[in-house]
């Protein structure tokens, strides 16, 4: 029995282990030569053709499936490509083929895809969308004692709420999520410096609401103003004054306000024809900057003192306690940026694998067909090659497994012995080897008829010219 080193594995059917070539072994005849094919555990499965080739057929293990799925199906289809020979004897199978090269091209259009849809998602995807925002108030008056035992004083209630306009998200967003402050102040005059202002800040342990409550003792009407600080993201920023006349921007991101400089300078030539590093300043640029020259890697840096925090939305409102005003809601829209829908199904398409095992399922069992059909062409070409020349082959076939075996079992041998092994193949050796059999025969036969000669002579000797007969 052949064994082969760890990680290996070898056939040993016939027609599974051994490959035909028609191609000359090098010896006299020209006799087909035949091969023991064995291959690594994780390679793919290598048979020489008929011409004495190698050819690459497909793996019996499928290939990895992951979230790019497209690109291990480019992969496993190009390990399914048939044996020439096969193509040949099947004329049919150019169907085949013309869908691999079809399967190829599909798998690279959505490969690009792929590449353009993550490219998308990188930089932010925002729609404007109409915030409506409903304020309102409830005044309740003051009570005797006998109806309410809490007390009797006034007060009055206001409440912030609000919600996008045409929203078709099954999950709605909290109204508090739109934005990252919230500060009423009330009259001063009638709830002291340190009573009037109401605030609310977003925290990392915030949690969202669909609305704010305010309640304070009161009986009469009251002027407030509520300033809403939109929760950009990505962070926006209002420009400097001078620079956003120069830009036409008034609120924009970073990156924004820098493609928006950059544009500026291409358009009015201000890059140095020399050194392409620097910025020479216009007169705007010098006003802005304070400076003739600069480099393009210091503007980030010198855009830091010319960004402030964006203007809150400020809204002025007056809390009545008139009974004829209780049912009156103010409202107002506001613009605010959410994610656009085309983000979320661009991220569930990447993330996806509702078809893989289905594909998986379907590319092992094209690989299990292919690989059949290999080992029937293999099959195909040890019998014909066996009917051709039976003798030949069986030589052929005892040589090559000799040699395999030699490597398998790291059998080197003697090179040199080997070179000098001709010298007794030539006609002489045969003349020496028959007279040397001949003469081992004829002395054991004259010792022979010795031994009958004196069989009646003793015991004794009887013994001895057997065991001499023995040794010889």
């Amino acid at each position: 029995m052949y064994t082969a080193h760890p990680g290996s594995r070898l056939t040993t059917a016939p027609w599974d282990a051994i490959r035909c070539s028609n191609a000359p072994s090098g010896g006299s005849n020209g006799s087909p030569r035949l091969t023991i094919c064995w291959k690594p555990l994780s390679a793919p499965w290598n048979a020489p053709n008929s011409d004495g080739t190698n050819t690459k057929t497909h793996s019996t293990s499928a290939g990895t499936t992951t979230a790019g799925a497209t690109a291990g199906a480019t992969a496993a289809a190009s390990n399914s490509n048939p044996n020439p020979e096969i193509r040949e004897l099947v004329p049919e199978s150019q169907a085949y083929m013309d869908l691999l090269a079809f399967e190829r091209k599909l798998d690279q259009t959505i490969m690009r895809k792929r590449v353009d849809i993550q490219e998308a998602l990188k930089r932010p995807m925002k729609q404007k969308r109409k915030l409506r925002l409903y304020i309102s108030n409830t005044f309740n008056p003051a009570k005797s004692d006998a109806d309410d035992s809490d007390g009797s004083i006034a007060s009055w209630e206001l409440r912030v709420e609000g919600k996008l306009l045409d929203d078709l998200s099954k999950q709605k967003r909290k109204f508090s999520s739109f934005f990252k402050s919230l500060v009423i102040e009330l009259d001063k005059d009638l709830y002291g410096p340190d009573n009037h202002l109401v605030e609310w800040h977003r925290t990392p342990t915030t949690q969202e609401t669909d609305g704010f409550q305010v309640k304070r003792p009161g009986d009469v009407s009251v002027r407030c103003t509520l300033l809403l600080m939109l929760d950009y993201q990505p962070p926006q920023f209002k420009l400097d004054p001078r620079l956003a006349r120069l830009l036409g921007i008034h609120t924009q991101t970073r990156s924004a306000i820098i493609q928006a400089l950059w544009q500026y300078i291409k358009t009015n030539k201000l890059q140095d024809s020399h050194d392409k590093e620097y910025i020479n300043c216009d007169k705007y640029f010098q006003q802005i900057f304070d400076c003739p020259r600069l480099k393009f890697s210091e503007i980030p840096q010198r855009l830091t003192n010319l960004l402030l925090p964006p203007d809150p939305i400020v809204i002025n409102h007056i809390i009545s306690v008139d009974p004829n005003d209780q049912k009156k809601t103010a409202c107002y829209d506001i613009d605010v940026e959410v994610e656009d829908p085309l983000k979320g199904q661009m991220s569930s398409f990447l993330l996806s694998t509702a078809n893989q095992q289905e594909i998986t399922a379907l590319d092992n069992k094209i690989h299990e067909t292919i690989e059949s059909i290999n080992q029937l062409k293999i099959q195909r070409d040890f019998m014909l090659s066996f009917s051709k020349d039976p003798k030949g082959y069986i030589q052929d076939l005892l040589r090559s497994q000799s040699r395999d075996l030699k490597v398998m079992t790291d059998v080197v041998g003697n090179p040199e012995e080997e070179r000098r092994a001709e010298f007794y193949h030539e006609p002489w050796s045969q003349e020496a080897v028959s007279r040397y059999f001949y003469c081992k025969v004829r002395r054991k036969c004259n010792l022979v008829c010795l031994c009958h000669a004196c069989w009646l002579t003793g015991r004794g000797q009887r013994e001895s010219f057997c065991l001499l007969i023995d040794n010889v």
